[in-house]
């Protein structure tokens, strides 16, 4: 397999979210697929399988299991394929559904690639399991901003939602990977959304990932997407609507995500971001 290494969101290699791509897997075991993705250490790497003009079928991989849908990687695949292929509309069939991809050029001269999700959703979080996580995070009740309700949100994979009073709270993050990583298994998270609203169109947002094997994510397009469900399903914006997300500040790797949040109901979110090849 030829393994490219990709950082999404960020037009900076010192920014973003690193991720592998393979595009082509054909015939790759899911064990390869697994020791690839162990090896290059990323929290996700791409492998797709060629279906027919622009159609792939694509698995992603942790350095510690397979996870239905990953966005940064989706956006760095989009990326390396456009810039080897040509730009246009790109088909992914994942384990949770088809999931559209347009690669473009942005007014800057960058590539832009804009996923579409699959159909979000949300839901109310368990009491017991939100005092379990407010504990492992280390937050409490009061830390919560009453404007932004916890719940849990899926647009590919299930993420809780908690919506921190202030960007100080959001800065602190320190848990116990174990710990929190055995919480999120029981209840078959992928990554646990916290945020902060800076302006009503503006959020900053950090992600623990400890299925992953990563204490936190740089930029998570799975959670972004999911996020702009939830914007729009507790009627928090007013859709049509493009929500900014910055992320990965305090680990020194910024990350900018721009989602999409249309009017319809049923519709799939959009997530548009920029990717450069990292080096070798």
């Amino acid at each position: 397999m030829e393994i490219l290494r990709y950082s999404a969101f960020s037009a900076d290699p010192d920014g973003g979210n690193p991720a592998g791509v393979v595009l082509d897997a054909t015939g790759a075991s899911d064990g390869e697929m697994l020791r690839v993705a162990a090896e290059l250490g990323y929290s996700e790497t791409a492998f797709l399988v060629p279906q027919g003009e622009r159609t792939f079928t694509v698995r992603y991989f942790s350095p510690m299991a397979e996870v239905p849908f990953c966005g940064h990687a989706t956006i760095a695949t989009a990326v390396a394929y456009a810039r080897r292929h040509g730009e246009g509309r790109l088909r992914f069939e994942t384990s949770v559904g088809p999931v559209g991809v347009d690669t473009s050029t942005g007014p800057d001269g960058r590539p832009l690639a804009t996923l579409v999700s699959v159909p979000p959703r949300t839901a109310p979080i368990d009491a017991a399991a939100l005092d379990a996580l407010l504990a492992e995070l280390g937050w409490v009740v009061g830390d919560l901003d009453p404007a932004l309700p916890p719940r849990i949100a899926f647009a590919g994979a299930w993420h809780p939602v908690l919506a921190a009073t202030n960007r100080e709270r959001l800065a602190h993050l320190h848990y116990d990977l174990d710990r929190l990583g055995m919480l999120m298994a029981q209840h078959e998270w992928t990554t646990i959304d916290l945020l902060w609203r800076e302006s009503d169109l503006v959020f900053h947002c950090r992600n623990p990932f400890p299925p992953g094997g990563v204490y936190e994510d740089p930029a998570t397009g799975a959670a972004a997407a999911a996020f702009g469900g939830y914007l729009r399903e507790l009627g928090l914006v007013t859709p049509p609507a493009t929500v900014t997300v910055h992320q990965g500040v305090d680990l020194g790797r910024p990350s900018l995500l721009t989602v999409g949040i249309p009017a319809g109901e049923a519709e799939g979110i959009s997530v548009t971001g920029t990717a450069v090849p990292l080096p070798e």
